[in-house]
């Protein structure tokens, strides 16, 4: 009578999940009848959904984030229709035994996903958590446990979590993510029209990451992890990529104080008169230069990247790295994220050119002496005075294009924070596959029955 039971419990159970997902799939209204998009009124895709909402959380090295986003299918290439965005600090990695605590700091971020996606496509709209350098650096155990902690986690809630959803993203995906989502708002991929395509320099916390569409006169690029064969919207793309990790911004900053700490305390990233405690091994005190320190400090962020490294496939960028030249490339170049956060509040405009980071580098690094031109720009000088790493960071970040990246002083670069008010970085292209269930590895939640 028990095995009975359980198999009919099944039964009901798969026509449950049955009727979830055909709703899901070929209902487009919500249960007051209204449609859930205003663009259309049906898909163009009889066998998709109307809307479709996909969630995905950041779990970077200095915080995680989540993007909700709501996704229509009224063209043949899925609509990014609205993004809600939600983040928090610290990241899951500084919680470090405390596994538990990593998972339930996430609740912030939850929430607004219970806020957002409607309730009668809640069972039917997949989540995934993924973690970034800052995780791959505490070591296999420890994340181990973090994530373990937070896959349990999201079991609470009604999303369905995808198969392989909590994880360490590879380096590699990470960069490549960031290109599709990109190009994909820039509206350069998704058509088989053959668009130029951008290239994404995306600066995190522990890690950077370089991906372009080379040339077709490098296109027979050497065989490697670097070499990612893409097929999207109808189009097949050969991209470049590279994820270099510990040449994140974070990483940078304690490579280069660690240089400062071999020859005594006398910074020259910091701004004269200015005395920092930094956390190294221990705690290390420095002080400024007694002058402009930029020529300096440049050269120590010169110095880590490891352009003399051994260079066994050339042409390379830094630390030994293989990387078609990048002369050639005629695209435009985007870089975000760190870069995003540094310039920005400094009044560097949206295009500019690597010589103009380099001009804005010297004047930060004159201390409160060269500020004095950053006063009509509204925040500009209590940035410069509440982060003393401004120097360091603006140091690394010429070197790291300049130097590592071998960019001419008249390319020209665009930042953004957003595109079409969508967040840049990995998150979205990581998304976009998502919309796919059988290949996106997930299907509807359907409540356990007791």
């Amino acid at each position: 009578m028990q095995a009975r039971s359980k198999s009919r419990l099944y039964k009901i159970a798969g026509a449950i999940l049955f009727l979830l997902t055909a709703a899901y799939f070929f209902f487009g209204r919500s249960r007051t009848g209204q449609l859930d998009t205003a663009m259309c009124k049906a898909p163009f895709d009889s066998g998709k959904p109307l809307t479709q909402y996909v969630l995905m959380v950041d779990a970077g090295s200095t915080g995680s984030r989540i993007h909700v986003y709501k996704f229509n299918n009224c063209q043949e290439v899925p609509v990014l229709e609205h993004e809600a965005f939600k983040m928090i600090n610290p990241g899951l990695s500084s919680f470090k035994e405390d596994a538990q605590g990593a998972a339930h700091s996430l609740d912030p971020l939850l929430d607004l996903a219970l806020a957002s996606v409607p309730k009668h496509l809640q069972s039917c709209s997949p989540i995934a958590v993924k973690a970034t350098a800052g995780l791959r650096l505490l070591g296999a155990e420890m994340s181990d446990k973090i994530l373990d902690a937070v896959k349990a986690h999201l079991e609470d809630y009604p999303f369905p979590v995808i198969q392989d959803g909590v994880g360490i993203m590879d380096g590699k995906d990470e960069g490549v993510y960031a290109w599709i989502t990109t190009n994909y708002l820039l509206g350069n991929i998704g058509s088989a029209d053959k668009t130029p395509t951008a290239a994404v320099f995306d600066l995190g916390g522990g890690s950077t990451q370089i991906v372009f569409e080379p040339e077709a006169d490098v296109v027979d690029m050497h065989e490697g992890d670097h070499k990612y064969k893409l097929q999207y919207g109808g189009r097949e793309f050969l991209l470049y990529q590279h994820s270099h990790l510990g040449y994140g911004l974070m990483e940078a900053r304690k490579a280069i104080h660690q240089e400062v700490q071999k020859t005594g305390g006398v910074h020259p990233c910091f701004a004269p008169g200015t005395t920092m405690e930094v956390q190294l091994a221990g705690k290390v005190t420095f002080t400024g230069a007694a002058s402009n320190g930029a020529a300096q400090c440049r050269f120590l962020a010169e110095k880590i990247l490891n352009k003399q490294g051994l260079c066994n496939l050339a042409p390379c960028s830094f630390n030994g790295i293989y990387q078609p030249a990048l002369a050639s490339f005629k695209g435009e170049a985007f870089v975000f994220s760190y870069f995003h956060d540094r310039l920005k509040p400094l009044g560097v405009p949206s295009s500019f050119t690597v010589g103009d980071v380099m001009a804005l580098t010297e004047q930060v690094c004159a201390g409160k002496d060269g500020w004095q031109q950053f006063s009509a720009i509204d925040g500009a000088l209590a940035a410069l005075e509440e982060e003393p790493n401004y120097c360091l960071d603006l140091s690394f970040m010429v070197s790291l294009l300049h130097h590592g990246y071998e960019m001419p002083v008249d390319r020209r670069l665009r930042t953004a924070k957003k595109i079409k008010d969508n967040e840049l970085g990995w998150c979205l292209g990581a998304s976009l596959p998502l919309l796919d269930a059988g290949t996106g590895g997930w299907s509807c939640r359907v409540t356990e029955i007791h």
